[in-house]
């Protein structure tokens, strides 16, 4: 078994983490996601750029303060013919997201990365690709009102592990990948690992 922090406040990246025999404790990295993503954005930056960058500055971040231990930082975002579409900011942000995926192929795009000392040590970003069905705004407006607040905006506009699957068509990609931790790679670098 293998032991690690997660920089994240996510409940299902620590849950598959746990599922896998990895033990870990959680310290958040606390980022401003927000001017990161502008800031890369005004660069040039794609969505995969950006998600990278994100997993690997919360893992540094973490690191830094947690000394000669192995930190997992994490990020996942949505590719939508190159345009990065980020978490809902609230229900309104929400609907409109599902709008502009709504009958639309999209990628969801997962980084990992793996820190110590305040230095990336390991990184791996993974796709899946996803097609969504097409809903009527009601469907869409019924289908988010079902959803509670805080899985609503932790885990984005859908959750493929429970009712967000019928939103989808077609889904092509690794599950683990879609909801944030691509874990087979993690296990294959962490089987290998030497501190």
């Amino acid at each position: 078994m293998y032991k690690i922090i997660l920089a994240s406040k996510s409940k299902v990246r620590k849950f598959i983490l746990e599922k896998n025999d990895i033990k870990c404790s959680v310290v958040h990295s606390n980022i401003d996601e927000d001017p990161v993503k502008d800031n890369l954005l005004a660069r040039g930056a794609n969505p995969e750029i950006i998600s990278k960058n994100l997993a690997e500055l919360k893992a540094n971040k973490v690191s830094q303060i947690k000394e000669n231990q192995l930190v997992l930082g994490a990020d996942s975002v949505i590719d939508l013919n190159g345009k990065l579409i980020s978490k809902p900011i609230d229900r309104k942000d929400a609907l409109r997201i599902l709008k502009l995926l709504n009958g639309n192929k999209h990628y969801l795009i997962s980084s990992i990365c793996l820190s110590m000392n305040g230095a990336m040590i390991w990184n791996y970003t993974d796709k899946a690709q996803l097609t969504m069905k097409k809903f009527s705004e009601e469907q869409l407006s019924s289908y988010l009102s079902e959803i509670p607040d805080e899985k609503l905006y932790a885990y984005n506009v859908y959750q493929i592990e429970g009712p967000g699957r019928n939103l989808f068509e077609k889904i092509e990609g690794d599950k683990s990948t879609i909801m944030g931790l691509p874990i087979l790679m993690l296990k294959n670098y962490l089987r290998d690992f030497k501190c």
